[in-house]
């Protein structure tokens, strides 16, 4: 029953809140707020549409190749001080400061001036802001390895590869699904940001568009569509990777 009762509060918060925008929407042009319906249909021209749809899917293609990237690039950067232990100042002490302080901003500007309006520009601002999330996650997963665990497997073969796959791989994925997860809601905040600046396709150049000639319907829906395509991933591909490792986790 409280579920019952939790479910039905936030089902009735969006109503109301539906139900707000629709009265306000009544008393002020379209350009300003446009009512829920024309942003409905706004919204379902972005998956469905012919012209509309290929921007969908393009900036849905970045968002997951970026998050894909900088999970390796950050993984196999946090890899580096336990086997070169002399890097470990270079890595946590100079590359991380550096690309976690750098202004998303400065990213996406450089990247036009570097790259120009391209797909690459656009990921490389995605995976550059990205990245230190990634190190900072599966860097924390490495310090907490058990260093006992890892000499004694050592000691029953030199193997590194071995040890790698069957010892440090396990213990290190809890923290990549966790990083991943991250990048992946981040990825989707830096979405429109990342194309404003360097494409001339995706969601983002659809917003700017919106603002050239005031269409507020368009800029909502937008912003819905992020909603629910992190939605849509976050459900149908991080939840159930997070319950699989959960469960053989929980295996004897």
């Amino acid at each position: 029953m409280p579920k019952v009762a939790e479910r039905t509060l936030a089902e009735g918060l969006i109503v109301a809140a539906l139900a707000g925008w629709w009265l306000m929407s009544r008393d002020l042009p379209a350009y300003v707020l446009p009512d829920p319906w024309m942003v409905a249909k706004t919204l379902w021209r972005l998956f469905f549409d012919m012209e509309l749809a290929p921007h969908t899917l393009a900036t849905t293609l970045r968002v997951a190749g970026s998050v894909v990237i900088a999970v390796a690039t950050g993984g196999a950067l946090a890899l580096v001080p336990l086997y070169v232990p002399v890097l470990d100042h270079v890595i946590h002490g100079r590359i991380q400061p550096i690309f976690n302080s750098v202004p998303s901003v400065g990213w996406a500007i450089l990247a036009v001036i570097w790259f120009d309006i391209s797909n690459f520009s656009v990921m490389f601002v995605q995976v550059v802001i990205l990245l230190p999330f990634c190190l900072i996650n599966i860097s924390e997963g490495i310090r907490e390895m058990d260093r006992e665990l890892l000499e004694m497997a050592r000691s029953f073969t030199r193997s590194g590869p071995q040890v790698f796959a069957k010892i440090i791989v396990p213990l290190l994925v809890p923290y990549v699904l966790a990083a991943t997860r991250m990048a992946y809601g981040i990825g989707w905040k830096i979405a429109l940001v990342s194309e404003l600046f360097g494409a001339d396709t995706g969601l983002g150049f659809l917003m700017i568009q919106a603002q050239t000639v005031s269409d507020a319907a368009m800029v909502l829906a937008t912003c819905l569509g992020i909603v629910v395509l992190f939605t849509l991933g976050d459900r149908l591909v991080l939840n159930p990777l997070t319950r699989l490792n959960s469960t053989q986790g929980a295996m004897p």
